[in-house]
């Protein structure tokens, strides 16, 4: 597993102990199309990372395992079925509010046509012109990793 801490001054003055944060577990999805693009999506929650792109995905919710949340949230976000995925990476990521566990899945087959079901954009990128200054912090080490693999 990856652990990345946050190192923006903000946080590098706030010392929170890690059971004071919130803490959530999310599974998220790299979908590669037979072009060898990966598909981000924009963030529209009006927070802190809004406009800023992501590896779809989300929250797993009790008794269900990272797979099944994988095909939960990118068939609600997405508005497709995942009929083959992986493992690809984990990563703990420290925000200055919340810890996030991160399990990445690549996703190289699903039945329907990607769509921003909840009004986000999406856009497929070739794996070497991933921006990381457009990516949500958490999504950085997955992109580099991505430049590798």
């Amino acid at each position: 597993m990856v652990r990345v801490r946050n190192s923006s001054s903000a946080a590098a003055n706030c010392t929170l102990s890690s059971n004071v944060m919130n803490h959530f577990d999310v599974a998220a999805g790299i979908l590669c199309d037979s072009q060898g693009r990966i598909l981000i999506a924009e963030r529209l929650d009006g927070g802190p990372f809004h406009g800023l792109w992501e590896f779809p995905g989300g929250k797993i919710i009790s008794d269900e395992t990272a797979q099944e949340a994988l095909s939960r949230e990118l068939a609600e976000e997405l508005g497709i079925e995942v009929t083959i995925s992986s493992s690809f990476m984990n990563l703990r990521y420290e925000y200055e509010d919340r810890i996030v566990t991160i399990e990445f899945f690549i996703v190289s087959e699903w039945n329907s046509d990607p769509i921003g079901r909840e009004g986000q954009e999406l856009r497929w990128v070739p794996t070497e012109l991933l921006d990381t200054n457009e990516l949500l912090p958490a999504n950085i080490p997955v992109a580099r990793a991505l430049r590798r693999h």
